[in-house]
């Protein structure tokens, strides 16, 4: 299957340790589409999500990724399928024409705008986002994304282990 990624698994260190078989397919933008922070997750913190606004000023930069189908019930259970994420199909923009493919993003009752992402987070972000040259404006935006510091300290290890990507 053709998974795009928009967030942390673009990092992929971060995408390799969750699924071995993945294999990098093409840079894509994702139209009418604006990343945002704003995904409450289980730590409390926000995680990324491409949010459809309908606007064709925005566009949502990522990675398309080839995934054996053996192991989409990994990336489903990575991604938190029924637990805040579902996948939906889109259609992207490449330098070689539309590609179909699947992403994950934040089911309505688990957004919260106040949110804001922990610092090891947003640098997977960040860091994928430099490891496969998106526009360099973009990744600016993404540089000046409010972040905090995890509590966890352990947890924080463990995350920053994968980096850089």
């Amino acid at each position: 299957m053709k998974y795009f990624a928009y967030g942390s698994n673009m990092c992929t260190n971060r995408l390799r340790s969750r699924i071995p078989s993945f294999k990098f397919y093409i840079v894509a933008t994702l139209k009418r589409y604006e990343l945002k922070f704003h995904k409450r997750s289980t730590d409390g913190s926000g995680k990324c999500n491409a949010y459809y606004t309908g606007n064709d000023d925005n566009d949502v930069f990522g990675v398309v990724f080839e995934i054996d189908d053996v192991e989409k019930s990994k990336l489903d259970e990575a991604e938190g399928v029924g637990h805040g994420y579902h996948e939906t199909p889109i259609e992207v923009i490449t330098a070689n024409g539309l590609v179909h493919a699947y992403m994950y993003v934040s089911d309505p009752d688990s957004i919260n705008d106040s949110l804001i992402p922990y610092t090891w987070y947003k640098d997977f972000v960040v860091n994928g986002a430099k490891q496969h040259r998106l526009p360099k404006e973009y990744i600016r935006n993404l540089e000046t994304v409010e972040a905090c510091s995890d509590t966890d300290k352990n947890r924080e290890a463990r995350k920053r282990s994968l980096l850089p990507c």
